[in-house]
């Protein structure tokens, strides 16, 4: 079972680690959750879905900040424009 565990670990790693543009968030929710879970008795699926949930954290984040963005461009331009038109 711990053999198997391994591989599964090393197997995630891997995955994060070739995946390191989308990892955002994946790294610190996986420890939170390895540490979690590691007083549950079950580190690996902690530290899985401590990935899942910092990414997906890291995701709405950078869609909020986008979207905050879009808004300052359009206010911007808005303004410029109206300067533009007097």
């Amino acid at each position: 079972m711990k053999h198997k565990a391994k591989i599964v670990f090393a197997a995630s790693l891997l995955a994060i680690s070739t995946q390191a543009s989308q990892a955002a968030g994946c790294l610190k929710g996986a420890v939170v959750g390895g540490v979690a879970g590691h007083f549950a008795h079950h580190p690996v699926v902690g530290a899985a879905v401590g990935c899942a949930i910092g990414h997906h954290r890291a995701a709405v984040q950078r869609r909020e900040m986008e979207q905050r963005g879009k808004e300052q461009d359009y206010q911007n331009n808005r303004g410029g424009q109206q300067d533009r038109n007097r």
